[in-house]
């Protein structure tokens, strides 16, 4: 949600809004609704007039035009906590409890400052005697409740998106209280979403030197401290967390998180024992020991963590979504007739849901069950694509800006410069493209580190964006013209020594985050010598297979087949620009084509990177490494075709993904199976 959404730019609209909003704050709603229903005429999509029609007409129990608004509301801003806090309050009152408190739980998550929802699910809880849930209600309610008016105000509009709003009235407050360590906590938060981790940084750190003893405050500032791969000191602080808090078992869990972060987990294995020896019902240690153990290889352990989370909770849809990410296991009848009881729950959490829909996605495939795996499909993205602020014309706008600035001239002009290092391989392009592929080969080669995706380029160009408190484009690209030579070595020497903590003892490595595709003009800027190899895979797999991945976090653009189809082109198109300034600067290695002739294609890669050719690499799986994605047991096989063609059977449901994509890059026969 944006906070364009909430702006009211005309004078009489402003005016007429206020006076409606009064009116209901006065409990005057015949008069409200009369004012509200004249704005609406001229602005029928207007958020917050929709959202005061709705409580109006409740309070005059017209209960369905009340839920009309908030339909329409919904249609606009399928983000906002408060809208579905409004449709249980609606359902409530019409006597629908089970659907009052499945909208409150969606609300809580969406917008977690809301107290009344918090309230009604504090009392269902204990009317159900549910007491952890009670509790947990009961501790939000709390805290919020002890916050000064004005910050619960700044958390409820932070939650809605209204990053401007919020950040100048968290400076207002800042202003007269400087050490305000929640306040301050809360403008980090904003940074964050943002893009401005140095902020966020800054801002947390500062607050947990004014309040040392803040658990919340301090795991805060882990979370920042991991997003900004610091990982010395994300241990520095989970250790300082374990030491003032011993018996606080989720700090002992956070600090196995960060030891796998750094790549230790034998170690976290053995923490994680620990924390169940002391509490076996943790359902969630279980769940972050079966990752831990998928990472190493070790699936039959994974998948026994697993499975003894779901045990201990029926609705951890984690657990029952990591199983089916194993992408080799097969739910039996029950466990796919459980899920599908879960899902239908009115009380179950949005994270839940989705993590549901996609593990139910993934076993009705494997029985063939095609149009309910969809149907899944298209539900847990829905869920997804509506909490996302993805937009398909800004990240257009952000790809066109790279081929306006890093034209021919541009590269002519700055000349050489840089850091002179080749230690590098850039793995780039499109998740679920073949790149983890890549990566395990070139990882089985003696003289190259597999260090998986590091986010120390999209860093590089976050910091050279500039200010943007509103979330415009800001400086970058073109501040890359103003980089001094030494500035380039300097970027360039600092991106070596900030990785190389990720690496062994090979003069290589590999960076695979596959978003730095958007960043080759300044990759080509700080480090020349850089290698980078383009993995690409046939449009209708690629884009099919991230519609299919729930990915751990970004990569909005899976969420829609639309915004899949788009982001494929763009990330073509933009490519292609790079060809042309960049000339052989970049190998372009297909999918199909490594699947068809494995040994030539290494041959060839190899070659590309000016290394001697190894057997290990056409053995890649049999390579001992951890690998944390998506992919990770699929390269752990030898190459097969398993992956191609795995669209067919949704053929017909994909003719949104169809108009998305360039249609010269399909083949003749596909077009023709998704329009029959």
């Amino acid at each position: 949600m944006n906070d364009d959404k909430f702006n009211i730019n005309e004078d009489t609209l402003s005016v007429d809004l206020n006076e409606a909003t009064l009116a209901v704050k006065e409990n005057r709603f015949d008069q409200a609704s009369k004012l509200l229903d004249i704005i609406l005429k001229d602005n029928p999509d207007h958020i917050d007039t929709l959202y005061l029609a709705s409580v109006s007409s409740r309070y005059l129990k017209k209960f369905d035009k009340s839920k009309e608004f908030i339909q329409r509301l919904l249609i606009n801003a399928p983000d906002m906590g408060r809208a579905y806090q409004e449709l249980a309050h609606i359902n409530r009152d019409m006597g629908d409890e089970q659907k009052a408190i499945s909208h409150y739980r969606q609300a809580c998550e969406l917008n977690p400052a809301l107290i009344s929802s918090w309230n009604s699910l504090y009392k269902y809880f204990i009317d159900n005697n549910n007491k952890p849930a009670a509790d947990h209600a009961l501790e939000q309610i709390n805290k919020l409740k002890s916050l000064p008016g004005i910050l619960l105000y700044i958390e409820q509009i932070l939650n809605e998106g209204r990053l401007g709003l919020a950040e100048n009235k968290c400076r207002e407050f800042l202003k007269k209280n400087p050490t305000h360590t929640y306040a301050m906590s809360l403008l980090s938060e904003i940074a964050n979403r943002l893009g401005y981790f140095d902020d966020a940084e800054f801002l947390l750190e500062k607050a947990v030197s004014f309040k040392p003893d803040d658990g919340d405050l301090r795991m805060k500032y882990v979370a920042i401290l991991r997003k900004k791969q610091k990982f010395a000191k994300t241990i520095e602080q989970v250790n300082i967390l374990c030491d003032k808090f011993p018996d606080n078992l989720t700090y002992q869990a956070q600090k196995a998180s960060e030891i796998m972060q750094n790549g230790g987990h034998e170690e976290a294995i053995d923490l994680l024992e620990d924390i169940l020896k002391k509490n076996p019902y943790n359902f969630s240690t279980f769940t972050s020991k079966g990752h831990a153990e998928k990472t190493l290889g070790r699936s039959e352990q994974a998948i026994q963590s697993y499975q003894a989370a779901y045990k201990i909770k029926q609705d951890h849809g984690e657990a029952f979504f990591s199983l089916s990410n194993l992408k080799t296991y097969s739910f039996s009848d029950s466990e796919l007739n459980s899920m599908r009881n879960q899902v239908e729950r009115l009380d179950l959490s949005l994270r839940d849901k989705a993590y549901f829909h996609f593990a139910l996605a993934q076993g009705c495939e494997a029985i063939e069950s095609y149009d309910e795996a969809f149907h899944h499909l298209e539900m847990g993205n829905k869920i997804k694509n509506d909490q996302s602020l993805y937009s398909i014309e800004r990240m257009n706008q952000e790809l066109q800006a790279q081929e306006d600035i890093c034209n021919e001239d541009f590269f002519k002009r700055l000349g050489d410069g840089g850091y002179e290092t080749k230690d590098p391989i850039f793995i780039l392009g499109l998740p679920r493209a073949g790149s983890t592929l890549i990566e395990q080969i070139l990882a089985s080669h003696s003289m190259i580190d597999g260090t998986l995706e590091l986010p120390n380029i999209l860093s590089i160009a976050q910091s050279l964006r500039g200010d943007d408190i509103y979330g415009k484009l800001g400086n970058y690209p073109k501040s890359m013209e103003s980089l001094s030579l030494k500035q380039r070595e300097t970027y360039g020497r600092d991106f070596i020594e900030d990785t190389r903590m990720h690496r062994k003892e090979a003069p290589m490595f590999t960076d695979k985050m596959p978003n730095n595709f958007r960043h080759i003009g300044l990759i080509n800027l700080i480090m020349p010598n850089a290698k980078i190899i383009d993995a690409r895979r046939y449009p209708l797999d690629c884009c099919f297979s991230m519609f299919k991945q729930l990915f751990a976090q970004g990569q909005e653009f899976t969420y829609g087949l639309k915004e899949a189809g788009y982001y494929y082109k763009s990330y073509i198109k933009l490519m292609n620009h790079w060809d042309k300034v960049l000339p052989n600067k970049i190998l372009r290695v297909n999918n199909e084509d490594v699947i068809e002739d494995l040994e030539g294609q290494v041959k060839r890669i190899l070659s590309f990177l000016e290394v001697p050719f190894e057997h290990n690499c056409i053995s890649f799986h049999e390579t001992d490494r951890s690998v944390r994605t998506a992919s990770s047991e699929q390269v752990r096989q030898p190459i097969n075709k398993k992956g191609m063609g795995r669209w067919k059977p949704y053929a017909k449901h994909l003719k949104p993904l169809l108009e998305s994509l360039d249609k010269d890059l399909l083949h003749p026969e596909d077009i023709s199976l998704i329009n029959s």
